[in-house]
């Protein structure tokens, strides 16, 4: 029986190595330093202090956790070949991956809602929105995630591994696992697919709908600034959405894994998260003003 595993990562562009070694460990650092400062700026900004920017400080937690259980090794792998992985490492890898991937569906759809009530139910927004249902709407996708993805790993762990024991990814997932077991994986593939429609296509049909709701309110809106106003907090999700469940139902709605989606898996592990905290401050003018007070008051102690 297998005792470990070998993740063969990018092992094609093996004369890539340090370049790509370079380039993961600069994205990881971007991700890390990037989302940090989200949850420093939406803290110290008083002005932020609201739900959506309560929600985006959450989502910035998820997603340094959620790079930082994927990355750091590979960076092992691409700059020291530490490509071996215990049975029981790569297959909580791939619980705690998944469970923090089905938390960031959910949550985005969380986000979502909370943008559908600014924009329809303005009046009752804030005797909707209190603390406590903030707090529970935020923890809900991680009890979720955690506990809908215990089925598909139970079911992949109990099947038999008797060799071979490479995996063509750079981290432990369900598809190259089941790839490799020796008995029938038939059940475990088909309920990796169902856990797949549950936690990606169905918060994404929620999300397209209330956005169809969200754009039937905003083009009843008269004035032109008022429009621009009430969409404006929406596009930085409509576009976050967009990068991470796409890649995410290419790889996950289907019964056999591929080569290709190791790449597609870079789209929603590294990049995404990267590029999201640009998205957020970038196009957001509430955050960018309480960023550049923060570097006024730091300038003027010095």
């Amino acid at each position: 029986m297998v005792e470990e595993f070998i993740l063969l990562a990018f092992v094609d562009l093996h004369q890539f190595q340090i370049l790509l070694f370079l380039f993961f460990l600069l994205t990881y650092f971007i991700c890390v330093l990037g989302n940090l400062s989200i949850i420093i700026v939406v803290k110290i900004g008083h002005s932020l202090h609201t739900p959506m920017y309560f929600f985006i400080s959450v989502f910035s937690i998820l997603e340094m956790i959620f790079v930082s259980v994927t990355v750091p090794k590979l960076l092992a792998i691409l700059v020291a070949h530490n490509n071996t992985i215990s049975f029981i490492s790569c297959f909580t890898q791939m619980y705690v991956f998944n469970s923090l991937g089905v938390t960031e569906c959910y949550l985005l759809m969380v986000m979502v809602f909370d943008r559908h009530l600014a924009i329809n139910k303005p009046l009752r927004y804030p005797a909707i929105m209190t603390q406590t249902v903030c707090i529970g709407l935020a923890m809900f996708p991680w009890i979720f995630g955690f506990t809908i993805i215990l089925i598909p790993a139970i079911v992949t762990a109990q099947l038999d591994f008797c060799g071979p024991n490479m995996i063509d990814h750079f981290f432990c997932d369900l598809a190259p696992l089941q790839s490799l077991a020796c008995s029938d994986s038939f059940t475990s593939s088909m309920s990796t697919s169902l856990a797949a429609v549950i936690d990606v296509v169905v918060p994404f049909f929620i999300i397209i709908g209330f956005y169809v709701y969200i754009l039937m309110t905003v083009t009843k809106i008269k004035s032109k600034d008022g429009k621009q106003k009430a969409f404006s907090t929406c596009t930085s999700h409509i576009i976050v959405a967009s990068l991470f469940y796409g890649a995410a139902i290419i790889v996950y709605v289907k019964p056999k894994g591929t080569h290709y989606d190791k790449y597609l898996a870079f789209m929603y592990t590294a990049f995404t998260p990267t590029i999201n905290p640009f998205i957020y401050t970038f196009r957001n003018r509430d955050v960018k003003k309480v960023f550049k007070n923060s570097i006024r008051q730091i300038m003027k102690l010095k």
